[in-house]
């Protein structure tokens, strides 16, 4: 019997999260530092008014040190909570960690009551996604814990937003298998490098929709936003 995506990907993620739960807790934190310093020192950051943060689970890089950052520099913070009954994430604003309570899968997350991210509103034109994952692929591919949360909520925001993946080296891989459904990210950063993807956020190859495919199929790089385009015109210190 042929091996399925679901199947390649149900036998990867195992090895993946094997592999990142496995590291021992000093080195974990030494990398999620590098990695969140990377994040800060970018110019995506840097020209963010509100950034998506998520509160680290199973030894994921974490973001703690990015949400010290924003909200010194007086960036919105949200932070997503899962609504067990759809299955979509929602971001709510979040000022501080204490406000975080166990929530879906027992990832802390912020209250129903707290104020939920609005892309319409002018003062959060510019919001940079941080999105967890279990691997990651050089062009912006990503696996993600097997619920489609992420490339559902990413696709709220139809690219207006720059989305980056934040991970260590040993889980950006050559190959992700991928579904017409999973949407790619836009930076991978690791505690080596950032990683611009040049077609994200598009789904899955063969599978693009009108809504990140405003040029059509043959378009040179179909899915870019205007801010993403921006950054590339102006260059950036960010590697390919």
């Amino acid at each position: 019997m042929a091996t399925t995506v679901a199947d390649e990907k149900k036998n990867l993620r195992a090895i993946m999260i094997a592999c990142r739960e496995a590291l021992d807790r000093e080195r974990a934190a030494t990398w999620s530092e590098i990695v969140e310093r990377n994040v800060i020192a970018s110019e995506f950051y840097r020209d963010a008014s509100a950034v998506v943060l998520y509160k680290a689970h199973r030894n994921e890089v974490s973001t703690d040190r990015i949400f010290a950052d924003a909200l010194t520099s007086g960036r919105a913070i949200f932070y997503p909570r899962v609504d067990s009954a759809t299955g979509m994430i929602i971001a709510r604003r979040t000022r501080d960690h204490a406000e975080l309570t166990p929530g879906a899968y027992g990832i802390l997350e912020p209250p129903a009551s707290a104020e939920a991210l609005d892309t319409r509103n002018k003062k959060f034109a510019k919001v940079l996604v941080c999105v967890p994952g279990v691997a990651f692929g050089l062009e912006g591919q990503r696996l993600g814990r097997g619920g489609g949360h992420y490339d559902r909520f990413i696709g709220q925001f139809g690219g207006e937003a720059i989305s980056v993946g934040l991970a260590y080296s040993f889980q950006l891989l050559d190959r992700i298998p991928e579904s017409g459904l999973d949407r790619r990210l836009n930076f991978i950063v690791t505690e080596s490098a950032v990683h611009r993807a040049c077609e994200a956020p598009l789904p899955a190859r063969r599978t693009r929709t009108k809504e990140v495919n405003p040029g059509g199929s043959n378009y040179g790089n179909p899915g870019i936003h205007s801010w993403w385009r921006g950054l590339i015109f102006l260059g950036t210190n960010e590697t390919a």
